[in-house]
């Protein structure tokens, strides 16, 4: 249901569409960085910094979710 929801939303919603674009420019950085064997100082940084900012739009994604079920009484 909750997939059902989504593609409804990004098909339909710009604002979800945005943040599940930035989402996954988040995830793809960190993922880079995830594959290096070591990280500098600044490298350290990013990665707290883009778990933080794509816990953000998780957060901002699922609330348009919640938005969605309970104007369109979706369980």
């Amino acid at each position: 249901m909750a997939t059902q929801v989504r593609d409804q939303l990004l098909a339909s919603n710009d604002e979800f569409r945005r943040l599940a674009d930035e989402h996954s420019q988040y995830a793809q950085r960190l993922d880079s960085l995830i594959q290096k064997k070591y990280l500098s100082e600044d490298e350290k940084l990013e990665e707290v910094r883009l778990k933080k900012l794509k816990l953000r739009l998780k957060d901002q994604m699922e609330s348009l979710e919640q938005q969605f079920r309970a104007v369109h009484q979706v369980v």
